[in-house]
């Protein structure tokens, strides 16, 4: 079995009403010292309801996130933190 992949960033986008939810994952992750902000990015892009039908402009954001030094340190103290919870049920 080959190791898994490492990535150290991500982006999280979304439209219209699912942005304050991106946004608030975006800063629990900073919050909790898991990551930092790279980039924000928001625009309008055209959606259609059906093929041919009228155009509609939705708002959209893009988040880029990336690993903080201290995020596999973080990863590790909640997996033991977990497993200890697991033990005890």
């Amino acid at each position: 079995m080959s190791p898994p992949r490492l990535y150290n960033e991500v982006e999280l986008s979304a439209l219209g009403m699912a942005i304050s939810t991106v946004v608030t994952i975006a800063e629990i992750l900073k919050n909790n010292g898991f990551a930092v902000e790279k980039k924000i990015r928001t625009l309008t892009v055209d959606m259609r309801d059906e093929p041919g039908a009228r155009p509609i402009p939705k708002a959209k954001i893009e988040i880029a996130l990336g690993k903080t030094e201290k995020f596999d340190e973080l990863r590790g103290a909640e997996a033991e933190q977990n497993g200890d919870n697991e033990e005890q049920n």
